[in-house]
């Protein structure tokens, strides 16, 4: 079993920056697949970045060049650098986890565990 949670959420300004941090408890290296997803009121829950521990990396096309995901030195923290951020980004921010990423990785039905969710609102 995994736990997930999230922190790191805010308000800010269109254009600034916000990194958010998901920290994994229990058994995580097992689910290598670690994926960030947002949903906006009244979307769908879309897939924003994954990192599958190998160093490799897949983003939305929507925040390539903005955003960064990246791995602590610990192994059991996933970040999110979100550079100039935009109106549209304002949502409830999730980290995920499974065991590989492969290229259904935006595919949110495949991922086993949840964290809460941490609200970034862009104004």
């Amino acid at each position: 079993h995994v736990q997930l949670v999230e922190s790191g959420g805010a308000s800010v300004q269109a254009g600034e920056s916000l990194t958010l941090s998901c920290s994994a408890s229990g058994s995580p290296m097992v689910y290598t697949c670690m994926g960030w997803f947002r949903q906006a009121p009244g979307k769908e829950r879309e897939g924003v970045a994954a990192f599958d521990g190998n160093g490799n990396t897949d983003y939305a096309e929507s925040v390539k060049g903005r955003f960064t995901i990246s791995q602590g030195n610990a192994k059991n923290t996933v970040y999110l650098q979100m550079n100039t951020l935009k109106p549209e980004g304002t949502a409830m921010y999730y980290c995920a986890a499974k065991t590989s990423c492969g290229s259904a990785w935006s595919s949110y039905g495949q991922y086993r565990y949840w964290g809460q969710g941490t609200q970034v609102t862009v104004s």
